[in-house]
């Protein structure tokens, strides 16, 4: 397949991690691959292939931020052979029970931004049932999230309407590659690290360092997640 926007130099696998942040996919990579080869660096969109300690293959790609980029790096690896992949990211919590750091899994994802409607997802947009299966029982809590378009500017009414609909967290991503991965038939999961919360309605961010950690245990979560030992 041509693709515009991922120009491989080396082979994708099939299965792959999405984190939105190029630096984090290089992190994962050298965390999680033996020997990482640049699959690409197209448009800053950095993405890894290699294998797992147990020699399994395994790919990690950026995305960029948001919907649109998301999607369109979806679109490209499925005409590359990718044929499962979860989502890696960060979110911000809206329930005021998680704390910085802390690890969930969608089971769903509020279709809150354009790209999800586009695709045809009505209210909801859901996950590949047997990777959210594998994200929970490698300790991440499940949890129904909302998917937006915006960053910074978070409606107070959407907020207390994503709260009145059981969302715990809310983020920019899942909701599109739910439903682009199910056009596709792309199996999707979406593990997060809770980045930010809002106690008294003020952002608090995680430290550089804390972060870190966290992406480091999300990493193991996700590629046990896809494995079939």
């Amino acid at each position: 397949m041509a693709t515009h926007h991922l120009r491989p130099k080396a082979p994708y696998a099939a299965d792959v991690l999405l984190p939105g942040d190029p630096g984090r996919a290089l992190a994962l990579a050298q965390q999680l691959l033996t020997e990482p080869k640049m699959s690409n660096h197209h448009r800053g969109l950095w993405g890894y292939s290699g294998e797992t300690q147990s020699g399994r293959p395994l790919s990690i790609q950026a995305t960029g931020v948001g919907a649109p980029s998301a999607a369109i790096v979806l679109e490209e690896l499925a005409g590359l052979g990718v044929r499962r992949a979860i989502r890696v990211g960060t979110c911000g919590g809206l329930d005021e029970a998680l704390s910085l750091g802390d690890l969930i899994c969608a089971e769903a994802a509020l279709a809150e931004d354009g790209v999800s409607r586009a695709l045809g997802a009505n209210r909801v947009a859901s996950p590949d049932g047997r990777l959210q299966a594998r994200l929970t029982a490698n300790g991440a809590a499940g949890a129904l999230i909302a998917t937006t378009d915006l960053f910074y500017e978070v409606d107070p009414e959407a907020r207390e309407r994503w709260l009145a609909a059981g969302a715990r967290a809310v983020e920019m991503e899942a909701a599109a590659l739910f439903a682009l991965g199910a056009r596709l038939g792309v199996a999707v999961g979406c593990a997060l690290v809770v980045s930010d919360v809002f106690p008294g309605g003020k952002r608090r961010r995680i430290s550089d360092q804390a972060l870190a950690g966290a992406v480091e245990r999300m990493g193991i979560c996700a590629s046990g997640a896809l494995s079939d030992e």
